[in-house]
This record gives structure tokens, sequence and C-alpha cells, in this order.
């Protein structure tokens, strides 16, 4: 039975032929002698391999065909109208570079043609040196130690500016485009080869059409180069076109870090649309595959998030188990639902470790203290506050920041425990005051029978300190966001797996932080000196849309959760992608406001009939303004729907707010606001320190970031 081999240029065909598609390689997967299919070659092609399909009767498929041991190979490259196919089969070429041993699809023409412009001029070089000469880059260094091709190379070093270097990669396919990103980051040729695999030349099979084969399949081929191996997969490619392409096409550095053991904990960073969720996805499918027996763990900040973590998994793999918490397989859980199993599974043995946190033994931890009862107690105690800590902003990041964690439980501790990164100095007499609104809001908890979120976390670590797992397992455990997760959340992970190889893979943003207060993981037991990697291509957002989204950071002082004195910066993040500019524009009210993003919504669906609504979104701050938008994007005749906790469904414009569009994405975007933004946040602020209008500023630049980076191709931002 032959064996289809994907080319990623193929997934980007138009909506109308994908029926037709499928058939098609359906059939040839099953038996390309099938008359019915055409495989036929080229009269005087350029590579004797090349063959094209009937897909339909206006329609032929372009294929290499690959015949080493085994059953035959095709290449599927892509589909376009008959004579178009032909032409371009008949100048096409599969080869294997010569200096890394990659293979390439190449138009025989540009084999041997002498480029003397660059496809793309964005000015006179400075000096008469090209962008790449002025940093210390060379043609006989691009083609000697990475195989870049000649003529590609020679378009290179002849442009003038970054702005062209993108343009000339996204005119390439494949490693080819990744090297010319690479070189616009300015990272030196060792780096590229080494993030790449181009340093590795692989071993030359006994015939050239089995070499080919093998070079199909190496790090820097597969993220152009998919082996099908099931229908089920195969479905998925040409169906979900660019937004399913994480299932097949990974790069080289995301399938390094996916399936590299770590003697540790290992933090992978990145920018928004990077695929650090792909990277850990892609993780625990090899984990499980890797030990059918191993218990994983994969969790993030919220519910929504773990549910979209779920069915990614199941995307990507139908056959890797998703089981219950302690079961074989791969748990998906919200880390609050994760503390809540761990609870339920201590039952009445949980006293001691509430002790530890809280000061009073009890086993009353499965309900969770109503989100109104700082305000209650602080209201009580305000005489006694100084104005800028009287809010619960301040009460709630000291609980779980400090108090918490440090595990106080009298006021003696807390006028001893040391306070760093907190910004707010306190003396003696205000930790007294503090201290009062802290045991006022336990003894009132305590009545009640509940605990909050932050003291679940720090009573389900305090247990596993105390007892302990003794099954013959680790639990691997796969974190999400992490830059949203509290302290006693993160004492709780640490607790939850054993020390050792492989135990925590953490993907985080310190950008996307919108939840929490800032942490060093270090303080905490997680250690990743010398275990941490940063993603930099982005492939989901295109180059305007992210540069307009960095634009939203600049000013914000941002920290690594590694180390609290080193700043986390935008450098070196680029995308793959290219599209219009973003669109700006102010209105004067609500009604305006609703018009102009009906207007934009029509225009969309307008100008491309194919277009599934739910692949736009519009995102707005609270919940209040979303179910409004609904309504009045009805009223100007766009179906919509409000997305909560629910999963979004095809069929209407979703509707919901930013929170909740954290780890989606949409085609196309609009983002609505109350009042001109940045500054809506700040208008929450009453009498706090500088230090929490400082942090509120940082919340509302990473949450515009997030809104911003959910679109793929076009984003409109209407302020009033």
């Amino acid at each position: 039975m032959p064996t289809i081999i994907f080319d990623k240029l193929a997934t980007k065909m138009d909506g109308s032929v994908k029926a037709a598609v499928w058939s098609f390689l359906e059939k040839l997967n099953e038996d390309d002698t099938l008359p019915g299919l055409h495989i036929e070659p080229i009269k005087q092609a350029a590579d004797p391999r090349v063959r094209t399909g009937r897909v339909n009767q206006d329609l032929r498929a372009v294929l290499f065909k690959l015949t080493g041991e085994g059953d035959p190979h095709y290449l599927f490259h892509g589909v376009w109208p008959h004579d178009e196919a032909i032409a371009k089969a008949s100048t096409l070429t599969l080869t294997l570079n010569p200096i890394n041993g990659q293979a390439m699809i190449r138009q025989a023409a540009q084999e041997t043609a002498a480029i003397q412009t660059p496809v793309v001029d964005y000015g006179q070089p400075v000096s008469g040196r090209s962008w790449l000469e002025q940093r210390g880059f060379f043609a006989d260094g691009l083609v000697r130690q990475l195989g870049l091709p000649e003529e590609v190379a020679a378009r290179a070093m002849a442009i003038a500016t970054e702005d062209g270097l993108m343009t000339l990669a996204e005119q390439e396919e494949g490693w080819v485009a990744d090297v010319l990103l690479d070189l616009a980051a300015e990272t030196p040729l060792s780096e590229i080869a080494a993030k790449l695999d181009l340093d590795t030349k692989p071993a030359q099979k006994g015939n050239e059409d089995d070499t080919l084969i093998q070079a199909l399949q190496t790090p820097a081929a597969r993220a152009q180069f998919a082996f099908i191996g099931s229908q089920d997969e195969l479905r998925h490619v040409i169906e979900d076109g660019d937004f399913g392409q994480w299932r097949v096409f990974l790069h080289p550095e995301q399938r390094r870090y996916a399936s590299t053991s770590y003697n540790g904990p290992f933090r992978l960073t990145g920018a928004a649309g990077t695929g650090k969720t792909v990277v850990l996805v892609h993780r625990a499918k090899m984990l499980a595959g890797r030990d059918p027996g191993s218990r994983i763990v994969m969790t993030t900040f919220t519910r929504n998030l773990s549910d979209s973590l779920r069915e990614s998994l199941a995307e990507l793999d139908s056959t890797v188990p998703l089981v219950q918490f302690g079961q074989p397989g791969v748990s998906v859980y919200g880390v609050d639902a994760l503390v809540a199993a761990v609870l339920k599974q201590a039952g009445d043995a949980i006293g001691p470790a509430v002790a530890d946190v809280l000061g009073q033994p009890h086993t009353d931890v499965q309900r969770r203290t109503n989100e109104t009862a700082w305000g209650d107690v602080i209201d009580l105690a305000m005489a006694a506050l100084p104005p800028e800590i009287a809010n619960e902003t301040f009460f709630q990041a000291e609980y779980a920041t400090v108090i918490l964690p440090k595990r106080i439980t009298n006021l003696d501790e807390y006028l001893r425990v040391r306070r760093p990164g907190r910004g707010v100095a306190l003396n003696r007499d205000k930790r007294t005051a503090v201290w009062g609104v802290v045991a006022a809001y336990r003894s009132e908890a305590r009545a009640q029978g509940t605990v909050n979120f932050a003291e679940a976390a720090a009573i389900a670590a305090a247990h596993l300190e105390r007892s302990g797992y003794a099954d013959p397992f680790a639990y691997p455990v796969l974190v999400d966001e992490g830059q949203d997760l509290s302290a006693p959340q993160w004492q709780f992970l640490r607790a939850l797996v054993p020390k050792g190889p492989g135990d925590l893979f953490i993907a985080e943003d310190a950008h996307q932080r919108i939840y929490g207060q800032r942490i060093i993981l270090g303080q905490y037991g997680i250690r990743t000196v010398g275990r941490s990697r940063r993603l930099t291509l982005n492939y989901r957002t295109t180059a305007q849309n992210l540069r307009a989204a960095l634009t939203t950071l600049e000013g914000g002082d941002y920290h690594d959760m590694e180390d609290e004195d080193q700043a986390v910066d935008v450098k070196g993040y680029r995308s793959a992608r290219s599209g219009p500019e973003p669109v700006y524009m102010s209105v004067a009210s609500r009604d305006e406001e609703a018009a102009e993003a009906s207007a934009r919504i029509r225009a969309w669906m307008e100008a491309d009939p194919d277009l599934e609504p739910s692949t736009i979104a519009v995102l707005v701050h609270d919940q209040r303004s979303r179910d409004r938008m609904v309504e009045e994007l009805a009223s100007h005749g766009v179906a919509a729907r409000s997305i909560d906790r629910e999963r979004p469904l095809p069929g209407k414009v979703l509707v919901m707010t930013m929170h909740r569009a954290k780890g989606l994405e949409f085609s196309k975007v609009v983002i609505t606001g109350h009042g001109t933004w940045p500054g809506y946040f700040k208008g929450l602020i009453k009498d706090w320190d500088t230090s929490l209008q400082d942090e509120v500023d940082l919340r509302e630049r990473s949450l515009i970031y997030v809104a911003m980076t959910r679109a793929r191709d076009e984003l409109v931002v209407i302020a009033r």
C-alpha cells in the first residue's frame, strides 16, 4: 500500500477543492494503480520522479513518486488547474542538498538562473553593502555552512532591509524559509544550523530514492513534509488547513523540546503564537507512547484552557488514553481541579496539613470561600488600615505570595517574615493591622466551613509533603500558561511529582500574565537554570499583527520567572507570515462601535463566502459588554453567540471577553474597548500604592497583547 507524504504547501488549498483532494488521496493511499487516478509521468520533465494525477475534470495533483525498498511513496506537492499543473510539474525537482543532505523541492529554472537583483528592494544598501553584509553575513557562508541554495543566497545578499529579507522568506518553504527568518533575526550561522539540525548530514542509503525518503524524515524536513500514517490523519491535514498544521508539521526546535529527556524541571518560554502549547501537547503524546504505564499530568490555570488541552491531545492522537487523575495515561486538569482531586483522595487525613497552613486542624476543605469575603472583612477594618492597602488586591496578593507560601499561622510569625518584591513597605503597626484582617478572614471562613482556592492549593501541597506518593510511577507534570499560576499552586505542583529527571515541563510567557502575581520559581523548589529555552518564531500571527501587539508591551517592566533581576524583552520575535496592517479606529458612542464592528464583519464575509463565521471573534473587556455586543451585532444583521465556559461552536461570529480568548486563535479579530485604552484598568484604581498601579499597568498591557495576538490574519481595534 503506498505511503502518502504531504507537503505543507499543499495545505493552502481552496476550501471548494478539499473534498475532491481527500477522495483522490484516499484512493491513492489504497491502490495507486487504479485507472481513474491517472498517475502519469511528464514528458521531458526536469525530474523523472514527478507525476500528475486526476483530482477531477479540471484539477490535477502534482506529486513525486519514490520507489525505494518496499511500497512506493508519493509526495503530494499540491493541486492546480490542468494546464498550470502540467507546466509546474515539468520544471520541479526533488533533490538532496549537497551541503546538509536535506530534501528540497525547487524549480529547475531556479537551479541555474543567475539572479542579479533581489526579489524585493526596500531602498538602497547603505555604503554599497546589503543588510546582511552590514551584519557580517556573506553568501559563501550561507551556502557552505547552511546549504542555502545559491540563487536564494544571492537574493538574500542583495536585499537592503530586514523587511525585504522577511518578504523573501515568505516566498520560500521549509528549512530554507526558516534559515532566512533566523538571518533576519541576526542569528549566528552556527546557531541556525543547530536549531534546524542542519549540522548533521543524513547517511546515504542504498539507492537515491531511499536516501530521499530518509531525508524527508529529518527534523528539518518534517517541518515541511509529513508522512501520513492513517486516513484520519490525512483528513485532519486536508480539512484543517492552516489551523491544523500544528498536528503534523513541527519546527525542529519544537520537535527537540517535545522529545528530549531533561535532568530536572525544564522551562520553555516564548511570545504568543510561538508554539509552546503545541510542544506541550506533543510531549504528552511522546511520554504516553514511551511508557504506557506512566501517569502523566497536564495542567493549566483555567478550566477552559484545560479543556482546550484535552481536545488538542485527542485531535493529535485519539489513541492516547485520557484518564482520571491517578490512572495510567494522561490526566488533563485545571490546577484547581487537580488540587481538589488530591484533597478528595486525602479525605479525613487532611487535618494535619490544614494545621500546617492555617494554624488549626480541621477537614472542611471541599467548599470554596465566597469571593466577597475579603471585601467584607476589609470594610469592617477600614478605619485601622492605611489607605494604600485597604483594598482586596493588596490582601489577595499578600496572602497568596507571602502568608500562605511561608505558612504563617500567627502574628509573631508575620511580624518576622521577609516580604521581598511586595513593593508596599509595612512597619510593625501596619503588619499588625494586616494580620487582624487576615485573622478575621480565616475565622469567618472556618465558621462557614470553607477555604479559598489559594488555601486549598497550599493545604494540598502540605499534605503531599507530609505523606508523599508511594506509587511505583512518578507523575511527569506538564504545565501550560505557567506565568498565571500562584505561589501556592507552584508549591502544590512541586510536591505532586518527586524531584528527578523529567519531573516538570513548564511553558510560560511573562508578557501574557493576566492573572496572579509575579513569582520566582526557584523560591518554590523549581530550579530551571541551564534548562530554559525560548521560542521566537511566531506561527499564528502575521508580522503586522505581531508588531502591533508587541508595541503594547513597550515600557512595561516584565521580569523572568527564573531570575527576579532579569528583565524579559521581546527582542528576536518574528513571524513566518505576512498580512494586512491592523486597522485602528476611534468612535464616539457605543452604537457607533457596534455599527463599525458589524460593517467590518459583513465586509469580511461578503469578500469570502466560504469564511466560517466562528473564525471571527469580537473581544471585549467584561461580560456585560459581551452580552450587549451580541445583541447589538444582531440588530445590525450579524448572527453572533456569547461564549463563556462553553466550547466555541461553528455557525456564528463569537463574542467573548479577552480573558476567555486566552489560548484560542481566530482568522479575524475585532477588539472593542471601554474608553480610550491603554487606561481602562487605571480607572479602577483609587488610593492604591504606586507599585500596585505599575502592576495594573502591566496587566492591562498583557491583556491587550493577548487579545491582539488571537488574530491570525486581520485585526481591527475600535476605541471610544
